[in-house]
């Protein structure tokens, strides 16, 4: 009797927490280590390396389009072409060695949840996509993995 009324009174995650006791940190049921190389990394790293490659794609753009501050029309046009810039860089880096400069630069890796080698196009579309949606990137689950990661079948793994 005690347990059937432990277990609702327990409020609705009571029945998510494993047998064993609950979760001691992202990726521990998944076999990854706490820290260090193979571990799932933090949001604010993966945030850092989203905002290194956005700067690299605006610097790229600036190369073929001169921004003009001041004139909101040029500069909308100038920010769809730097998103396009860094749709082409991230869907590029990620399919063929599942990662993008700004990654590569904070020790970041892009790896497929079935091991495979490559993440490959038909996954690193949809995510990329995801991703510029945002959204779908910041909801993540116990293991740190985004919506974006758990549809298509990825997680974001340090490298060091």
């Amino acid at each position: 009797m005690s347990r059937w009324t432990g277990s609702w009174l327990s409020g609705p995650n009571a029945a998510l927490e494993p047998v064993d006791g609950p979760q001691r940190w992202r990726g521990e049921r998944l076999g990854l280590p706490e820290r260090g190389p193979r571990s799932v990394a933090s949001t604010g790293i993966r945030l850092g390396a989203l905002v290194l490659d956005l700067v690299l794609a605006s610097l790229v753009t600036s190369v073929f389009f001169r921004p003009e501050f001041g004139d909101p029309a040029v500069m909308r046009e100038f920010n769809y072409w730097a998103l396009l810039a860094w749709f082409v860089i991230t869907l590029a880096g990620v399919s063929l060695l599942g990662v993008t400069p700004g990654k590569t630069l904070l020790g970041l890796r892009v790896v497929r949840m079935d091991g495979s080698t490559m993440v490959g196009p038909p996954r690193a579309g949809p995510r990329t996509l995801l991703v510029a949606l945002l959204v779908p990137a910041a909801i993540t689950d116990k293991d740190g993995r985004g919506l974006h990661d758990r549809l298509v079948g990825t997680i974001e793994l340090r490298t060091r």
